[in-house]
């Protein structure tokens, strides 16, 4: 029932849904040059070959599957893979990052014409959802035209789990289209169990198998040049109502290290400016890398306000405060300075990550906090005790090395389950 109301709104809603689009457009949400995919358009013919696609929603989901591409590709040489998004930068990335036999598209929106045009193009052989972007007409579509379904390094997260009990029977219904969900810990299998899935499992979370973030070694080296030995710590993907709070910590640590150098990577670029004109109130001395502005001796913070560069940055820094946790916002992806060698200090809110952060807490290597005080003690300790800062480090080693084999686990599971449909493919 629930799920005719909904077909019958998206239906009759597409007026909104076009005016919707044109907005997104207008503010360069939307790709101008590929708006008829978002229609279930296509310009592109389906390869000749087994095809599987993949749909990840933005970023995240989209690094998290790669290695797994790699893998299915490398494992059937004569399939191609089509990984649909519904954003730009992802589309970006993805053109860098994808293989040989692997090519993007945009996920149509889920109206029910546009979604049976798409399946309609490309007739998929396979099809791989990852974490928690469930569009109810696309799934369906998906079923109804039976391409076996697969749910990948599914997460179900407090806030989704308690706005899917409140349409219990939709999501049920849902989850009945996957042949198998996995989700990325043992907790978000039980919560797919509770919402309806009939079988669920958890082989391990593929965000372990992101390959870690690019680094330009030229500008690491100009960079370390500028440093010198000062002693430093990253604070990455900060959040705006956490960027006063780092200045509050700058200055407790600045009382006992005098040449203290705060690096600031907001999670939104753009914030650049704002940053600037709050250090300007506080009288900090800074430097913006947007401006090409250099490090020098009198520089206290510096503001990383450009796009792309955070692997660089976790090269320059091995300690590293991950924001959007000292304010209820989910936190940030703390495995990414992990992999590029870094010690991890995180605020109590990384909801969306709780998992990967109480495993943290056990193999050592991160450190939560609370408060300002908190945040600026641990990080004092850790420029402080160098040998106790590289346990740590070696200790986020192993806690990666720990999930070494899901890509194969993951790739062995669909690869079973198409062969079970169509035979060694």
């Amino acid at each position: 029932m629930l799920l005719k109301i909904y077909r019958v709104i998206t239906i009759l809603g597409t007026p909104i849904i076009s005016i919707y689009l044109y907005y997104r457009r207008f503010i360069g949400k939307e790709d101008k040059n590929r708006h008829d995919e978002r229609i279930g358009i296509s310009k592109i013919p389906k390869p000749n070959g087994f095809l599987f696609w993949v749909h990840a929603a933005s970023i995240g989901e989209s690094l998290s599957v790669i290695s797994l591409i790699e893998n299915l590709l490398k494992n059937c040489p004569n399939s191609y893979l089509m990984i649909t998004t519904g954003t730009i930068t992802s589309a970006k990335i993805l053109k860098d990052r994808l293989p040989d036999r692997a090519f993007h598209q945009y996920v149509p929106v889920d109206k029910p014409s546009y979604v049976s045009r798409f399946i309609e193009h490309w007739r998929p052989d396979v099809a791989l959802w990852t974490e928690s972007e469930f569009w109810p007409n696309v799934i369906f579509a998906t079923h109804k035209a039976e391409i076996p379904l697969l749910l990948l390094n599914g997460r179900i997260s407090d806030k989704s789990y308690a706005k899917w009990q409140i349409a219990p029977s939709l999501m049920k219904d849902i989850l009945n289209c996957f042949n198998v969900c996995f989700g990325q810990s043992e907790e978000d299998v039980l919560r797919l169990k509770k919402l309806g899935a009939p079988k669920a499992k958890n082989l391990g979370n593929l965000k372990f198998s992101v390959p870690p973030l690019p680094v330009d070694a030229q500008c690491l080296d100009e960079l370390q040049s500028q440093i010198r030995n000062r002693p430093l710590w990253l604070a990455a993907s900060t959040h705006y109502l956490e960027e006063d709070m780092i200045t509050n910590i700058h200055r407790k640590l600045k009382n006992i290290h005098k040449d203290i150098l705060t690096i600031i990577v907001p999670r939104q670029v753009n914030r650049g400016e704002k940053i600037s004109r709050l250090l300007e109130k506080k009288n900090i001395p800074y430097a913006l890398r947007s401006r090409n502005n250099p490090i020098t001796p009198s520089t206290q913070i510096y503001i990383a306000d450009t796009m792309g560069e955070l692997g660089l940055f976790f090269s320059l820094s091995d300690i590293v405060f991950m924001g959007k946790s000292l304010v209820p916002h989910g936190g940030q992806n703390p495995l990414e300075p992990l992999k590029l060698g870094c010690a991890v200090v995180h605020g109590p809110y990384m909801t969306n990550f709780r998992w990967i952060c109480e495993e943290m807490k056990k193999y050592g290597c991160s450190i939560e906090v609370r408060t300002i005080v908190e945040c600026s003690e641990s990080i004092c300790q850790l420029i402080n005790k160098i040998p106790e800062r590289k346990k740590m480090i070696q200790k986020g080693n192993k806690f990666i090395d720990s999930q070494s084999e899901v890509v194969s686990l993951v790739t062995g599971e669909i690869l079973t389950t198409l062969d079970s449909k169509y035979g060694p493919t």
